[in-house]
């Protein structure tokens, strides 16, 4: 059976053969009437790209790399998903390594053996970029990594998050802000607690010390109990932030009555945890999109990459939080 081709697509929809190239490859530089029509066509035909030969013409495998220290945390998983979308959506590839004990080194050649078009490295796995030299016209884009030379940094707005949910809880009327932060090493980490910081100070508040955790709601369950004191508390994700409420629930402490509890994430568990929880939301489907359209840019139209994108965060309040006000008179 003859396989169905380029030349049949273009004929079926009325257009080029360079159209129907373009529309493949996900190039932007295609009208919205004319990529319906043409895949539409493919549709009618059961026009399937061949991936093997596009490879050899182009010198391109249309295949986007991911490095990740970890896919146990919840925040690395929900981008691991929202990039898959991505590349998916525009005809790519996802091939995802983990750092393990090898190092991001191993990973870049183990990606570079695979010939990959272009890389993406998350969150805990960046800190190990400041060791490692980036293959010569390697594309790759940093998400919530620190900024380095040849890499564009992708990341969310971290301290203006954290410093709007730090403001909001001084607004109820909390004399200061605890803050259960992430791992001292994390980019990410680093941000949210400078976000903090900044609120109290501009507050004229003294910060109280970090009490640290390690992303894992079991981390933020054993922080609960240098949490007592705290009427206010501000956690770097919702993990940690999940862990808390258990830990201040065993001690008697409700929330938010006693205390008020924000997280940072807003995972889609967040709005179901007991009580709701109020959270500082990321657009993982928005870092995805931005990391992925980067790097198809560029490789597709030679499209310099960005140094910097930064993408918004907003509170999404809910029942964890209340005016101080509200909490009832003990004794």
């Amino acid at each position: 059976m003859r396989r169905v081709s380029i030349a049949d697509v273009a004929a079926r929809a009325g257009v080029s053969g360079q159209t129907v190239s373009r529309v493949v490859n996900g190039s932007p530089r295609v009208l919205d009437s004319t990529r319906a029509r043409v895949e539409a066509a493919m549709a009618e035909i059961g026009y399937r790209p061949n991936r093997a030969a596009r490879a050899l013409r182009t010198g391109r495998t249309q295949t986007i790399g991911l490095v990740v220290a970890t896919l146990a945390a919840a925040e690395n998983s929900r981008m691991l998903e929202a990039i898959a979308e991505s590349t998916g959506a525009r005809g790519y590839a996802l091939t995802v390594v983990t750092i393990g004990q090898e190092g991001l080194g191993r990973a870049f050649e183990r990606l570079e053996d695979q010939g990959v078009d272009g890389v993406i490295v998350l969150n805990e796995a960046s800190p190990s970029l400041s060791n490692v030299i980036l293959p010569r016209g390697a594309r790759v884009v940093g998400v919530d990594a620190a900024p380095m030379p040849g890499m564009t940094s992708l990341e969310t707005d971290h301290l203006a998050g954290a410093r709007a949910a730090t403001e909001y809880l001084l607004e109820l009327g909390h004399a200061t802000v605890w803050h259960l932060g992430g791992p001292a090493a994390s980019h990410t980490a680093r941000a949210r607690e400078e976000g903090w910081r900044a609120a109290l100070h501009a507050a004229g508040i003294v910060d109280p010390a970090v009490v640290r955790g390690e992303w894992t709601a079991s981390s933020g369950y054993a922080a609960a109990s240098e949490l007592r004191e705290a009427t206010a508390i501000f956690c770097a994700n919702d993990q940690m932030a999940l862990g808390a409420l258990r830990g201040l629930a065993e001690a008697g402490r409700r929330v938010p009555e006693d205390v008020s509890v924000i997280g940072f994430d807003d995972l889609d568990d967040a709005s179901h945890y007991q009580p709701p929880l109020t959270t500082v939301r990321q657009y993982f489907d928005v870092l995805a999109e931005r990391a992925v359209a980067a790097l198809v840019a560029e490789i597709e139209d030679g499209v310099p990459m960005p140094e910097r994108i930064v993408v918004p965060a907003i509170l999404a309040v809910r029942a964890s939080t209340a005016p101080v006000a509200h909490r009832p008179v003990l004794g």
